[in-house]
């Protein structure tokens, strides 16, 4: 099977409803309808409702930033995988960088969080990466086994048939600093080597995305390494024509 790539844009805590418009607008009007690639917004959990009455009819898919382990319940500011899919989300990511480093979340809430997006209809994009002190201390790998394996371990490599992973070297992410496209293929690489160590078709079809500083510069030559599959982009996935130039590198 041929891994259609995507391009997810993660807006993070960024947004108003007249930038949200804007945004969209041109996305809309500057997107190629085309099948050789998949594009999916994740905004703040505010403007949900707008994004997807804006992009209703079109290919774009709609994303969460987070969700509760929870389903329902006494959990105030939490937001089920249930109410998602209520409010058109087709993915939500999990385990970002940010929200392990930030705010604490280990890889058994990850884990869990990513299992309550399944059973309540999601996909989950699962983020992995490691830090700058875990690079220098050659234990990058070591790193990105734990995270895919706490999650792999808890769910089985069979929920990955239905799920993404972004590789996110925390170094890289809003920094200006990327990795280069050698070294980010060492890790996706790596990663679909773990799955296939559990399940050669579910490694076979996993796709892959990188995330940490992709710009309209650089998004071709990483793309362009055979097990990226795609992109997280943040930063660029604010500004419509850096973000289209991305998209218009994945479907190439």
């Amino acid at each position: 099977m041929m891994r259609t790539p995507l391009v997810a844009a993660n807006w993070k805590m960024n947004g108003s409803r007249a930038s949200v418009e804007q945004l969209v607008r041109a996305l809309l009007a500057g997107l190629p309808v085309t099948d050789s690639r998949e594009v999916l917004l994740c905004p703040s959990f505010v403007f949900l409702d707008q994004v997807a009455k804006l992009i209703a009819g079109s290919s774009i898919q709609l994303g969460a930033q987070n969700l509760s382990t929870e389903k329902a319940g006494a959990f105030t500011g939490e937001i089920s995988g249930a109410m998602l899919q209520d409010a058109c989300c087709r993915y939500v990511l999990v385990g970002h960088s940010e929200r392990r480093s930030l705010l604490g979340e280990s890889s058994d809430v990850v884990a869990r969080k990513f299992m309550a997006a399944q059973q309540q209809g999601l996909i989950p994009v699962l983020c992995v990466g490691e830090t700058l002190a875990d690079r220098k201390a050659g234990s990058t790998l070591d790193v990105i086994s734990e995270q895919f394996s706490a999650v792999s371990d808890a769910a089985g490599i069979e929920a990955f048939a239905n799920a993404v992973v972004a590789y996110e070297p925390v170094w890289a992410i809003g920094t200006g600093e990327t990795a280069t496209p050698e070294q980010a293929q060492e890790v996706h690489a790596a990663l679909r080597a773990m799955a296939a160590d559990r399940s050669a078709r579910i490694a076979t079809d996993l796709r892959l995305l990188y995330g940490g500083s992709v710009k309209a510069a650089n998004a071709a030559e990483l793309f362009s390494m055979p097990d990226i599959d795609g992109g997280l982009i943040g930063g660029a996935s604010l500004d419509a024509q850096e973000f289209l130039a991305i998209c218009a590198a994945a479907a190439s």
